[in-house]
């Protein structure tokens, strides 16, 4: 699928069920970050953003608009490490995970709370998954076929290897 362009810049197209995706390293201030697109997730505005990414756990974030995208990012660095929802540079839901951005030290009945929140904020935006969330932890796994997306770019599981820009897929 060709990507939409416009001045010169690849651009979410939520008409098309195609949004960006980026994994930003979160450990070792490399300042890698990995972009792409993705499609089946069904947001029409906002961003979405998780540092609960296996393996790595780096931060992956989902968006239609850079400035979404770049808001759920901070408020994740912000956190120390959680999920969150975001429109219009709003913070429309958050759960923190402060326990390595993996866990909460929250009694269970907030997480399940703020879980359910994120989810229904996901939807509003126009989120079409049933656990947004989980889909967003899995795309950032390379070792599941058959491409996915790490702060180092997109991999092509099956031959292990990153692919570069321009690069066609066999």
């Amino acid at each position: 699928m060709e990507p939409t362009v416009a001045a010169g810049q690849v651009v979410a197209d939520p008409a098309r069920d195609l949004l960006k995706i980026a994994v930003v390293e979160r450990h070792h201030g490399s300042g890698n970050v990995g972009l792409g697109l993705v499609q089946g997730i069904g947001l029409e505005r906002g961003a979405m953003a998780s540092s609960v990414a296996h393996d790595s756990h780096n931060i992956v974030v989902v968006g239609v608009s850079d400035e979404d995208m770049h808001a759920a990012v901070a408020a994740i660095a912000d956190l120390g490490g959680g999920q969150v929802v975001v429109e219009e540079g709003q913070t429309k839901a958050v759960v923190a995970l402060p326990i390595a951005g993996l866990m909460s030290d929250r009694p269970l009945e907030q997480v399940r709370d703020g879980v359910r929140g994120l989810d229904e904020a996901a939807k509003a935006l126009g989120c079409t998954l049933p656990d947004p969330f989980m889909t967003l932890s899995f795309l950032a796994l390379p070792v599941i076929p058959e491409l996915r997306l790490t702060d180092l770019g997109l991999v092509d599981v099956n031959r292990f290897e990153i692919l570069r820009p321009g690069k066609k897929l066999a």
